[in-house]
């Protein structure tokens, strides 16, 4: 199969890049020439990329003929100060160009990583949720299939800083001084990003093929567990002297209290999340420790 990756530099594109590469698909990735490329520097010599800031999106699918299916996982969270039409642009208006180009190309599928946020919360949910729709208008008119993924809080070793889960487990593995922390009664699914790969490839595998020209999928855990044990769980299995300070921080506006990916059509496919929350964040805390001693 040829895939077409967006965001394969990132955490989660990376991921997904090394797995269908791994397997024999062929694999061509969008990124711009200034890209951090050490997560994928390995694999860069044995795959296509396109420089979106060099390269225009209609070049790239003129070019590449018989792409089965996109992946789109490139996204901007706006937590370096994007303003609303920054994070608009990557997160509304560049993947429905790709949708369009991708629709008129003949391609079969488009994997969207969506959110399961509401999009009342920020700009970010907003605009995911408004491609999500435009996702599902192309494929009302049976165009091509959209396949959206509603990611609750996936985890691992080498996500970025900016993310809440990576911030506290790197920062209990380097035992800070403190933690400033909201009083963390809210409900998160945290699901390990070793369980979200083998969501994508059943999706991939399966719903691809489904008669079905839309679907929301949501993808989590399922067992949605306070922040504050998430946070305590992390501190008990680093062993970490970090003091956490619960309540420093006060709650956001319009702060979500419960949020929990509803699995109904993950497990119609076969797929069950196998990682335990303490062994996923057992493994990472081991990971980012060897990754600590070795830099």
């Amino acid at each position: 199969m040829k895939l077409l990756i967006t965001g394969a530099t990132g955490f989660l594109g990376s991921n997904i890049t090394r797995t269908f590469a791994s397997r024999g698909h062929e694999v061509v990735i969008l990124k711009r020439s200034f890209s951090d490329c050490w997560r994928i520097a390995d694999l860069l010599p044995q795959m296509v990329s396109y420089d979106l800031d060099l390269v225009s999106l209609e070049e790239i699918l003129s070019q590449e003929k018989g792409i089965s299916a996109v992946i789109h996982t490139a996204t901007c969270y706006g937590r370096s100060r994007e303003n609303c039409s920054e994070i608009f642009s990557t997160n509304t208006a560049f993947p429905l160009r790709l949708l369009e180009l991708a629709s008129s190309s003949g391609v079969a599928a488009f994997v969207n990583s969506g959110t399961g946020l509401p999009g009342f919360l920020n700009p970010y949910a907003l605009s995911k949720r408004q491609f999500a729709e435009w996702g599902r208008l192309y494929a009302d008119k049976k165009e091509i299939r959209f396949i959206n993924l509603e990611l609750e809080h996936f985890y691992g070793a080498g996500d970025d800083q900016s993310k809440f889960s990576t911030h506290v487990i790197r920062s209990c593995v380097n035992n800070l001084p403190e933690l400033n922390l909201t009083p963390g009664e809210q409900l998160r699914d945290f699901i390990h990003i070793d369980d979200v790969i083998e969501a994508y490839l059943v999706v991939m595998d399966k719903a691809i093929d489904s008669s079905l020209y839309y679907q929301d999928i949501g993808l989590g855990s399922g067992r949605p567990v306070k922040i504050r044990s998430f946070v305590e769980t992390v501190h008990s299995l680093a062993d970490s002297t970090t003091r956490l300070n619960f309540g420093a921080i006060p709650y956001r506006d319009n702060e979500v209290m419960e949020s929990c990916a509803d699995l109904t059509a993950l497990r119609g496919l076969g797929w069950y999340p196998k990682i335990p929350l303490e062994e996923g964040i057992g493994r990472t805390v081991a990971e980012e420790r060897t990754k600590g001693a070795g830099e």
